[in-house]
């Protein structure tokens, strides 16, 4: 399998899919394997190492937001059937959305990187009254929800969202280098260079989580960075068992992607969940199989490709190719 991946993560480097990434591989057992390829810039300036940091990007979402959300709806702290509006009050057409729509990403609203311009309480305030454009429907995939969901677990958490993940989470796991504002900005790759020539690096690359993190504000629906040992933290915990309410969760579908071939590969199976992240990231899990993987890169340095939202772009092709090797 080393060597397998060793080959295609070679590959995309040399065809320029991103300039380095880490795979790392764990078991139920705790066996791991943690791969690093490539380097920071295409320059060949800094290798990649084992315990580069990257921008996680929407991978956030779950890891940590559905996953706390999911911990509170296990402790009682809210239910999937409670009304946004309950915690959110000053949201406005809300249309009875609840925590499940949310975590389902079954309401729709205004796309935030629109709003990347404003101050962090203009921002929230825009959406507060702005609401959803209509009652819970189909599956949209959209920032929104995650954002909202973040506040929900702030209000009822009674903290900010960084404390409440390394209570939950990292502290317990022991994923020391997970955070939502990295220290040693060394560590971390460049997610790209701005329309300003400056280089994003070690602070949020999604436009609109930015706004806040500017404030020194953790959201939702991006902003975490971490390392592929962390993550692998994480998922050994689910496949261990540790967090039971958390793989109940997600195996259906709530605040994870099931059973998606274009990024898990062709053996994948109707558990299998995980997410991916713009910058070039991604996590699988398949708990009846007890095996768990990430890919970290920063596929959108120097600038975002063009064919950054097809399923068949290169990152994706990249990402469900390491999965065959994987879970085959």
């Amino acid at each position: 399998m080393r060597s397998d991946i060793k080959v295609r993560a070679e590959k995309a480097i040399a065809e320029k899919v991103f300039p380095g990434c880490v795979i790392g591989v764990v078991k139920k057992s705790g066996e791991r394997e943690v791969l690093p390829f490539g380097h920071f810039i295409y320059e060949a300036d800094i290798p990649v190492h084992e315990d580069t940091m990257y921008d996680l990007a929407s991978v956030t979402k779950s890891i940590p937001t559905a996953s706390l959300a999911l911990n509170f709806l296990k402790q009682g702290k809210f239910d999937l059937s409670d009304p946004v509006k309950k915690y959110v009050p000053e949201l406005q057409n809300d249309h009875g959305a609840t925590i499940e729509h949310l975590l389902t990403y079954a309401v729709h609203g205004i796309q935030m990187s629109t709003l990347k311009d404003k101050r962090p309480e203009e921002l929230s305030e825009y959406i507060f009254s702005y609401g959803f454009d209509a009652p819970p429907g189909k599956f949209e995939y959209t920032n929104l929800p995650a954002f909202l969901l973040g506040i929900i677990l702030e209000r009822v958490g009674g903290s900010i969202l960084p404390a409440l993940a390394n209570e939950d989470l990292f502290g317990p796991l022991r994923m020391k280098d997970t955070t939502f504002f990295p220290r040693d900005k060394v560590r971390v790759a460049p997610t790209e260079i701005d329309e300003a020539g400056e280089e994003i690096r070690g602070f949020v690359h999604d436009e609109s989580a930015r706004v806040f993190a500017r404030a020194h504000r953790a959201v939702g629906h991006a902003g975490l960075f971490s390392t592929a040992p962390d993550i692998l933290n994480f998922l050994e915990s689910l496949l261990q068992g540790t967090y039971p309410n958390v793989v109940e969760g997600a195996q259906k579908g709530l605040g994870w992607q099931l059973d998606q071939p274009w990024f898990m590969g062709t053996g994948c199976g109707p558990h299998t969940f995980g997410k991916t992240g713009f910058t070039g990231t991604s996590v699988v899990c398949d708990v009846e199989r007890g095996i768990a993987f990430v890919i970290l890169s920063n596929r959108t340095y120097p600038k975002r490709p063009p064919d950054a939202t097809s399923i068949r772009s290169a990152i994706n092709v990249f990402r469900a190719d390491i999965a065959d090797i994987i879970l085959r």
